[in-house]
């Protein structure tokens, strides 16, 4: 019996740690081995499920390396019919392979290919190579690539089997043979036609004509009638006949005309068809229906009497033909189911005309209206005539026959019996449309009955005063609705105004008008108008937005009247200013003028007369300004006196002519002898005749001439003042006669001028009683006339 070995507990421990690890990592190794065992086989599944994919392809693939190695599927073989997978470009060729006796491509494709492929290594572009299996009738289809870095250097080459194609072209070549074929045998079939039958070619220009057209154009021959260009009719609705075969060949569409033509030596009816062929031409053929277009032209007459004899009943018909569309219909028809004559024009459809009169609500009420237009379709099979009675949306009896015809068409007819349904219909209509109106006025409206009770009323009304739907539905008498609506009143003690006025229209038959507030700051205009059977109209009209827009204008107003009365006053006091420094200017320069200085040389004498005559303008000018302004305000002083007008324009066209000899310019004068007298201000009367005339000499250019006209009658001087100036358009004469000065002219020299003359003309001529008129046009001169009436009344003061 031997010793058991006895171990340290540490030594124990130690082996126990260590055979546990050891176990541990036996595992994990198991684990690990079992975990890339089954990518392992997933991966080989990928790969031969490519593989399957690829080999299943409808092409084979194959990689020309750098150095013309080739690396290919076993199908390459086989589908170059070598024994073995070629390792070159030659030996797809089948040179180079032991025991090959045929098969592979021609050496011309061969060298084809390697040239392509040599470019796509150098370029790096595509190419496509079709090859031919040497003794076979099989094409492949070579598409060719660099091949991505991923497979390696070289190019990959698809090869595609395209025999399938190239039989298809050598079948279509043999079906293009069969086509001509066919081909001749039409032509044969036209040459045989009975009719004449032609084609014309992409320049429309006959090209072909059967024995048919040349016996109808009376010609030798074919070619004779095709080398002159014989054509069957001259022209077809206004056009020629290569005209309207233009029309069918850009439409695309077959255009059919019927022509009178002379064949034979008699007039017969042609029916003409053009037949686009797109780019082969046109072809056409024609009919003879004569007969047939006599036939239709009596029934066509027929037909016509019947339609006037409907079109003269009150009972609307409707026809429909054998195909259930549309053909005539009278205008009570229209009228009786709301139906446009446009739409009608279009021959709708028997289902389509029931609908649309469905549109139109002009059928009976119906639940199953599919079933219900099925009852009616029937009409058209019946046996004898079918009646019927309609009533339909609005009251409107309607009584309906229904005649088949013998051809399978429909007739109809609808005649209205309820005239004294359709006068109470209108009159539901027009409470209706009443009320509708009612509803959408901007005015607030309320009609009270006789005995004072709310009997009408629109929305706006009910909001206006807050009146509930208890209030409304009892028809509220005014007393009542005084004491509800008094507090929505400004002044709630004015309620017993609407009281009044109810009383006012209804018992007195009196309309009144007026203005009220309420309390939420709105205002309205109100009326109160007798309705002529007894009851009161009471409106509201909303004006808030409106009266703050009149009272905004009326600031402003206010504002501008301010305006323009500070700007008079200022005017105004600016003159006066101006006359202080121009009298002292003038008195001075008159001491000089006079020696009171001493002597003067000459050249100082020139400045001090300039100086003179420049304080004479001012001061006259001043005193226009003056003038003017105290005219725009009303208050221009005039005397009263008899003044002799033929002295007055004698001195006033005595004092103008050194300047108008100065330009020089003609001063044309022809005042009547024995004008008379005439009762105004002479000082005024002489503004007027010197502004005119310096007016006319300023505007005037040398050379010019300005002429002053002067008659008169027992009442009434007549003063014309014209020139030939330069004029002025629309724009300048709108202004010409405003109150306020503005710089609009230059003299002589080039200076602008204050063209106050006329606006201050035009005042001094109204304020003694007058008018003025201008006219004038670019490039003609103008003219003044003035009126002055020779006694006038009360006008200003002393």
């Amino acid at each position: 019996m031997s010793q058991m070995i006895q171990l340290d507990p540490v030594a124990a421990l130690m082996l126990a740690i260590i055979v546990a690890l050891w176990v541990a990592a036996a595992v994990a190794s198991i684990i690990m081995g079992l975990r890339r065992d089954v990518i392992a086989k997933t991966r080989a599944r990928d790969i031969e499920r490519q593989g399957a994919l690829l080999a299943s392809a409808p092409a084979v693939p194959f990689r020309v390396g750098l150095d013309g190695r080739i690396g290919a599927d076993p199908r390459l073989a086989h589908w170059l019919g070598l024994p073995a997978p070629p390792t070159t470009i030659d030996e797809m060729a089948g040179q180079g392979i032991a025991g090959q006796d045929g098969g592979g491509i021609s050496v011309v494709d061969a060298e084809g290919l390697a040239a392509d492929i040599a470019a796509a290594n150098q370029a790096g572009r595509a190419f496509e190579r079709v090859l031919r299996l040497a003794g076979t009738d099989r094409v492949l289809l070579a598409r060719g690539r660099p091949s991505p870095p991923a497979i390696g250097d070289g190019v990959i080459v698809w090869l595609f089997d395209n025999s399938e194609a190239e039989r298809a072209i050598t079948r279509l070549s043999a079906e293009g043979q069969a086509v001509s074929d066919a081909l001749d045998s039409c032509l044969a079939l036209i040459e045989a036609a009975p009719f004449p039958m032609w084609h014309r070619g992409p320049d429309l220009k006959l090209a072909l004509v059967n024995s048919a057209y040349v016996a109808a154009v009376e010609g030798e021959s074919a070619e004779e009638v095709v080398t002159g260009g014989v054509e069957l009719v001259d022209s077809a609705d206004g056009r020629t006949p290569r005209a309207t075969a233009l029309a069918a060949r850009d439409s695309g569409r077959i255009k059919t005309h019927v022509v009178p033509v002379t064949l034979g030596g008699q007039r017969r009816t042609m029916r003409i068809v053009d037949v686009p062929m797109g780019e082969h031409g046109v072809a056409g053929y024609a009919f003879d229906i004569q007969d047939l277009e006599q036939t239709r032209g009596e029934l066509g007459r027929f037909q016509e009497a019947q339609r006037e004899l409907f079109d003269r009943l009150s009972a609307g018909v409707a026809q429909f033909g054998p195909d259930r569309s549309l053909i005539f219909c009278n205008q009570p028809f229209l009228q009786f189911f709301s139906l446009l004559p446009e739409w009608m024009s279009d021959h709708p459809e028997f289902d389509r005309v029931l609908e649309r009169m469905r549109e139109t609500q002009r059928l009976p009420e119906a639940r199953d209206f599919p079933g219900w237009k099925a009852d009616r379709r029937a009409w058209f099979n019946a046996v004898d005539a079918v009646e019927e009675n309609w009533t339909i949306p609005g009251g409107q009896h309607l009584r309906v026959v229904a005649q088949p015809l013998p051809n399978g068409g429909l007739l109809l007819f609808f005649e209205d019996r309820t005239e004294q349904v359709q006068l109470s219909s209108a009159r539901d209509t027009l409470l209706r449309v009443r009320a509708a109106t009612f509803e959408n006025l901007f005015e607030a409206i309320g009609v009270f009955a006789s005995d004072g009770r709310l009997h009408i009323w629109n929305q706006s009304f009910r909001d206006i005063w807050g009146l509930s739907d208890a209030d409304l539905a009892q028809n509220l008498r005014v007393d009542a609705m005084v004491e509800l609506v008094a507090a929505k009143l400004a002044d709630p003690s004015r309620a017993q105004l609407l009281r009044d006025l109810v009383r006012i229209a209804t018992v007195d038959r009196q309309a009144r008008t007026g203005r009220m507030a309420l309390a939420d700051g709105r205002y309205f205009d109100f009326a109160v108008v007798p309705l002529p059977d007894g009851n009161a109209l009471f409106t509201l009209l909303d004006i808030t937005a409106s009266r703050g827009i009149e009272e905004a204008l009326r600031g402003r107003a206010d504002a501008l009247e301010e305006a323009d009365k500070l700007k008079t006053a200022f005017v105004a006091n600016m003159s006066y200013e101006l006359r202080v420094p121009l009298t002292s200017i003038a008195g001075f320069a008159e001491l000089l003028d006079g020696g009171y200085a001493g002597e003067m040389p000459p050249i100082a004498q020139e400045y001090v007369k300039a100086i003179l005559a420049s304080v004479g303008r001012l001061g006259s000018l001043v005193e226009d300004v003056l003038d003017l302004t105290q005219g725009a305000a009303g208050n221009l002083p005039l005397s009263e006196e008899q003044v002799d007008m033929g002295a007055l324009l004698t001195g006033a066209v005595a004092a103008a002519r050194p300047a108008a000899e100065g330009k020089p310019l003609q001063l044309l004068v022809d005042v009547e002898p024995g004008l008379g007298e005439i009762r105004g201000d002479p000082r005024r009367l002489r503004q007027i005749a010197d502004h005119l005339l310096n007016n006319a000499i300023t505007y005037t250019p040398p050379q010019g001439r300005v002429t002053i006209r002067v008659h008169g009658d027992d009442d009434m001087i007549v003063w014309v003042v014209s020139d030939t100036g330069p004029g002025m358009d629309a724009a300048q004469r709108a202004g010409i006669f405003d109150a306020y000065p503005r710089i609009d002219a230059s003299n002589d020299e080039g200076k602008q001028l204050i063209g106050i003359g006329l606006p201050l003309t035009r005042q001094l001529v109204e304020a003694h009683g007058g008018s003025i008129a201008l006219e004038s046009e670019p490039g003609r001169g103008t003219t003044v006339t003035i009126h002055l009436p020779r006694r006038h009344g009360e006008h200003g003061h002393a």
